[in-house]
């Protein structure tokens, strides 16, 4: 593409893009790697930079990949537009006056920090939500691995 005048901005933000769309939280450090290798070639230049570019290329070639970042947001998209900006359940959001504190807001609310654990349990989706909704769903493969063992530990925590 350099040689054919493409420009090294324009493949390195295709490159970031594709980082997240196709590895994802698979291999989150690619994105950075990506990120470095954009800030070289633009600091560089060609050709000194094209190498930074190239070597980002290899990285995403070789690195676990995972669309479920992306399926996530589309499925969160797609509850915006079926339910509308809908307000997430009153224990949760702190109360920032009497008037407030006295319609429930903020009742009961358990600061997680404060949990041996790090988790409540308390329900986050709006009401209208079943709070079992799963948006994410991570893939068998590299770091999204870690992740599907913290989701499950949370739901056990969580008695589900």
């Amino acid at each position: 593409m350099l040689a054919g005048g493409e420009d090294g901005n324009y493949i390195a933000r295709r490159l970031l893009r594709f980082t997240y769309e196709d590895i994802g939280l698979a291999d989150p450090a690619v994105a950075q790697e990506v990120m470095t290798a954009w800030q070289t070639y633009e600091r560089l230049g060609s050709p000194e930079g094209e190498i930074a570019l190239a070597q980002a290329v290899i990285r995403m070639a070789t690195a676990p990949k995972s669309n479920a970042v992306y399926i996530a947001e589309k499925h969160a998209q797609s509850m915006v537009r079926e339910h509308g900006s809908l307000a997430p359940p009153k224990n949760i959001i702190n109360p920032a006056n009497k008037f407030m504190k006295s319609e429930g807001f903020g009742a009961e609310y358990v600061y997680e920090h404060d949990l041996e654990n790090g988790v409540s349990g308390q329900a986050f989706f709006p009401n209208k939500i079943p709070d079992t909704t799963t948006l994410y769903t991570p893939r068998q493969r590299g770091f999204e691995r870690e992740i599907e063992k913290r989701l499950a530990y949370f739901q056990k925590v969580r008695g589900r």
